[in-house]
Formats: C-alpha cells, structure tokens, sequence
C-alpha cells in the first residue's frame, strides 16, 4: 500500500518542502494545478472556503493571482506570483506574494510532478526570505490547509480524468 498523505519537511535554514503522491497520471496532475477550471474544484483548503478568483497566464513571465473566501464570513485572502520556469509538465518554478504579506515577501516556489507505475509524485519546494519566515508558515495552519486540498484532489482526479477522456 502507498502511503498517500502529505509529508512536509523542514530543509535548511529558509525553505519547506511538501510531498504528496497522487493516483493519477502526470500530465492529469499538472493539469489539476495549472488550469483555473480545475483548480477552483480543489484548491482552497478547508472546507468552508472557496477559490473566487483564479487567473493564470501559464507562460513564463506569466501571472497569476489568486484569491479565497472564507463563506461564512467573507474573509479573503489572497496572492500572486510570475512564472520564472515552465517545463509542462514536469516542473514550474514561479515566485509567489500574498497581498496581505505575512510571509515576510516574496517566495520562490519549485514543483516538481514525477511519473510512476500510473501515480504522479509532487514535490513543492517554497524558499522564503528568511528563517523566521520559514518558522511562521510552519506554525500556520498552513499544513492542514494543503493537506485538506490534496485530500480533495485525490478525490475527484478519477473525475477529472472522465472528464478529459
């Protein structure tokens, strides 16, 4: 049995890597993260939440910008980036800014999507500004967050993949 769950690991002074492997072939994962139709079925964490606002220009130099909703209440959130690297679709490299920063500025994040056996491995590296940075996102919600995303993924790949059948 594979173990399906998010793994996120502290790397060295400035950076957090995740790992999650998917059920799903490569070119449907990398799909599921880079086109908005698809993107606002899964990723905006826990539930109660919601992606209203999802453009990307997946080209590099490229934007993109997202923003959640908190349904109860209305809360937002949100962020953007540029993609500095495009390799579809096996690897993104983009730079990423939450507009009420409290990631101590911008980020470089690499994700990676790696075939195997019918399952697709990702691994999203984030580089932050500094240590303390690095320290507050760990002390976040943020793994939860991603992980209730993932989870959903997981979820509805087999969807997605009738869908583009």
């Amino acid at each position: 049995m594979v173990d399906n769950a998010l793994k996120i690991s502290a790397m060295n002074d400035c950076e957090i890597v995740m790992s999650r492997v998917f059920n799903a072939e490569q070119p449907l994962v990398f799909a599921a993260f880079t086109e908005p139709k698809l993107l606002k079925r899964w990723f905006f964490g826990p539930d109660g939440w919601s992606l209203k606002v999802c453009e990307i220009d997946l080209k590099v130099g490229g934007a993109f910008r997202y923003v959640w909703r908190k349904d109860a209440d209305g809360t937002e959130m949100s962020m953007g980036g540029v993609y500095r690297e495009l390799e579809a679709p096996r690897r993104i490299v983009h730079t990423e800014v939450f507009e009420m920063d409290w990631t101590c500025g911008e980020t470089r994040v690499t994700t990676l999507f790696v075939p195997q056996d019918g399952r697709t491995t990702v691994t999203t590296t984030i580089l932050y500004s500094s240590t303390g940075a690095r320290d507050a996102v760990l002390k976040s919600p943020m793994e939860s967050g991603v992980a209730a995303g993932y989870d959903r993924l997981e979820r509805i790949l087999p969807d997605m993949a009738a869908e583009t059948v």
